[in-house]
């Protein structure tokens, strides 16, 4: 359950049903921070960060913590957390992104926030997020640990035993011509340098930290956020 502060807002959405061997009852959920009185000051832009659980714990990693501090920082910060779709949806990779886009779609209608956010996703996550982005406004685009590419998730399996994608997604193909930053440790970087289509663009920022979810990480996001004006 994720940790709700005073000055948050917590509402679920939907009820849908995921089975192996028996059937599981989630719920997509979102909370909505405020920044405090005592924020430096308010933004204008929203963060929109984006988890899915239930399809894989990695993506809520950090999450909570990261959205608390920017909206202590005056940012308005929306976590969500997607439910997974009906078995049926879920045996296809294709729809089942399309279900999760329609989830987030939901999230940012019913939170009401004004203008196109940024949006944060992490490990799996960043499919939902570059699913969104693809056909939804979006200011701009953190990606924290992204696969390298779709197909390095075929062979991903959640925590149910099944494969993050049960069959072929192709790869994304918007184009990167608004805000993105993509981070990972030394390690990952190296293989998305190689592999992941967003890091061998020269308009995507790149930044290499120890841990995702340490002080440095933190700081990164925060000065990018600076650097855009946002």
């Amino acid at each position: 359950m994720l940790h709700l502060p005073t000055n948050c807002w917590r509402r679920g959405f939907g009820r849908h049903s995921f089975a192996k061997q028996s059937t599981v009852r989630f719920k997509s959920s979102y909370v909505l921070r405020s920044p405090p009185r005592t924020a430096p000051r308010e933004s204008p832009t929203p963060l929109v960060f984006v988890s899915a659980k239930a399809w894989d714990t990695d993506s809520e990693q950090g999450m909570t913590t990261l959205s608390s501090m920017l909206a202590e920082q005056g940012f308005t910060c929306l976590q969500t957390d997607l439910a997974l779709p009906d078995p049926q949806t879920r045996n296809n990779s294709a729809s089942m992104m399309k279900w999760f886009e329609n989830e987030l779609r939901s999230a940012v209608r019913l939170s009401m926030i004004p203008f196109p956010p940024v949006v944060f996703a992490r490990s799996a996550g960043c499919l939902i997020a570059q699913t969104y982005i693809s056909s939804n406004p979006a200011t701009g685009l953190v990606l924290l640990s992204p696969p390298a590419n779709n197909v390095e998730m075929a062979s991903t399996h959640c925590q149910y035993g099944l494969p993050i994608l049960p069959t072929h997604l192709a790869e994304f193909d918007f184009e990167p011509n608004f805000p993105i930053a993509v981070m990972a440790t030394l390690a990952r970087m190296r293989v998305l340098e190689k592999l992941n289509r967003l890091t061998r663009d020269s308009q995507v920022d790149m930044f290499t930290v120890d841990s995702l979810e340490g002080q440095q990480a933190y700081n990164n996001i925060q000065n990018w956020l600076d650097k855009l004006g946002i």
